[in-house]
């Protein structure tokens, strides 16, 4: 148990926010305001104490104020203010919110980022911080009892989302010409050729919804449901060339694959076309369509080539009603993107306010090692997704991985379907809590919710503010079930 105490200035809402994420990572229960003074009295104490100067502008020193140990006081934690701020910047992406510098598809370009600037974007540095903040206040609280709530349902200890953005379903022969002219320019003649085999043989069937399907079956079978994002604009020439709309959500084919998934009981959510990062209304257009084709909710997004303009872009997401965003990620490398590994509010730095979405950073895609780094050995894709995958685990948090359907051997992926089998069965040799995105949002979202309210005897009762059918436990610092919440 933690209670919190601002040292006469209240946290400023930048600092806030840092804090928030913080303890929400660090999954320490704070002792709600109405709580009574016995229980306070056997809290640790977090304190914050007067910033002591502006904050610094460089990657490094942000990095360096995440990454630093606690200050430990006698039955107190001393959290700085400055850290707070860093963690906003970089959780928060505050820093590129104010970037200008923009790439050929019109994205902030990796380097923009913090962490890449620091050579740090493969390690979830956000993440880590809270851990170390966890165990500075095990460290403090002496003989203090100290709960956690605990990591993910039915006792998991991290977890895993597997999504699929679903690019292309007509015109495939188009899509397997560009990937032959792809891997000729890499001089993959040997790859090229076993594509041009299996393309041959599959005109009489579209390898496109044949993808899918192997995808849909692969994970029937080890009963798992995966989050699909779906186009849903109308394809033009011009879009068709810029490799964005390719594909009427209306047609026979789209509606027969969102038909199947539907049918599997996966999540559908929105693949905003590039259209909505510049065009007001967008958003909200894309996703009544979309809704008028499936059954259920769609309340995830993410851009098609993870094309955004950060802040802006999530703030015509929320007026289209959406409740998450699952677009942060890098385009050109795996890594953590936003620190986390992990779910996370979203920040708006613009009006200096929480966005309202909740944001599902994207850690691993096939497509940046096979198109951006020039890796086109799919067992390959599986080490390094595996890689961060333990990271994850390592810290009880989010993986979440982005394998694209349309990786059959046809369209110019041999080997990739059979890796993408290793990939699923190497996490769940993990033991994770395999969920949607918008489950593992609803769950950390009543996670987050949750306070102690009182003791019974040695046991701290909890309640908490989210209306969900979730269990949620609270531990001792060894995993231990000790108490469970009430609504």
């Amino acid at each position: 148990m933690i209670r919190i105490v601002d040292d006469g200035v209240p946290l400023t809402v930048p600092e806030g926010y840092g804090w928030s994420v913080l303890r929400d990572l660090s999954r320490l229960v704070a002792i709600d305001a109405s709580a009574s003074t016995s229980v306070a009295i056997e809290a640790t104490t977090v304190r914050f104490p007067v910033s002591r100067g502006d904050l610094p502008v460089d990657a490094t020193s942000l990095l360096q104020l995440v990454d630093s140990d606690f200050e430990i006081a006698e039955g107190a934690v001393i959290v700085s203010r400055d850290r707070l701020r860093a963690v906003t910047e970089i959780a928060g992406a505050g820093v590129e919110q104010r970037s200008e510098a923009r790439d050929r598809h019109g994205r902030v370009p990796s380097s923009e980022s913090p962490l890449v600037a620091a050579g740090r974007e493969r390690w979830p540095v956000v993440s880590a911080a809270a851990a170390k903040l966890r165990e500075a206040v095990l460290h403090a609280a002496g003989r203090r009892q100290v709960v956690l709530v605990e990591p993910w349902p039915d006792g998991k200890r991290w977890c895993v989302s597997l999504t699929h953005d679903v690019d292309v379903l007509d015109w495939w022969p188009a899509f397997t010409g560009l990937r032959l002219l792809e891997l000729a320019r890499k001089g993959e003649v040997g790859r090229a050729a076993r594509v041009v085999g299996a393309a041959l043989g599959g005109f009489a069937r579209n390898p496109a919804s044949g993808g899918i399907s192997r995808v849909l079956e692969v994970e029937r079978r080890r009963q798992l449901a995966a989050t699909w994002f779906v186009l849903c604009g109308t394809p033009t020439v011009a879009t068709f060339k810029r490799g964005d709309l390719t594909y009427r959500p209306e047609s026979r084919r789209a509606r027969a694959v969102l038909e199947m998934i539907g049918d599997a009981e996966h999540e559908v959510g929105l693949h905003g076309s590039f259209e909505t990062a510049n065009v007001s209304g967008a958003f909200a257009s894309q996703r009544a369509r979309l809704l008028a084709l499936v059954a259920g909710e769609v309340g995830g997004v993410r851009q098609h080539f993870l094309r955004m303009r950060p802040g802006l872009t999530q703030r015509e997401m929320r007026h289209a009603s959406f409740s998450y965003d699952a677009t942060y990620g890098y385009s050109d490398r795996n890594g953590f993107r936003l620190g986390v590994a992990d779910v996370v509010p979203g920040w708006d730095e613009a009006t200096g306010a929480t966005s309202g979405l909740e944001e599902v950073p994207l850690v691993w895609m096939d497509r940046a090692q096979s198109k951006y780094q020039g890796i086109e050995d799919p067992e390959r894709w599986v080490e390094d997704a595996l890689a961060l995958a333990t990271m994850c685990r390592d810290l009880g948090g989010l993986w979440v991985g982005l394998w694209h359907p349309n990786l059959t051997a046809p369209l110019g992926y041999p080997g990739a379907l059979d890796a993408y089998e290793k990939l699923i069965d190497g996490l769940l040799a993990a033991d994770p809590y395999v969920a949607t995105a918008g489950t593992a949002v609803r769950w950390r979202r009543h996670r987050r919710s949750a306070s102690i309210t009182a003791m019974n005897g040695d046991s701290p009762q909890i309640a908490v503010a989210s209306d969900s059918d979730f269990t949620i436990s609270l531990t001792d610092a060894s995993l231990r079930r000790i108490a469970f919440a009430t609504r």
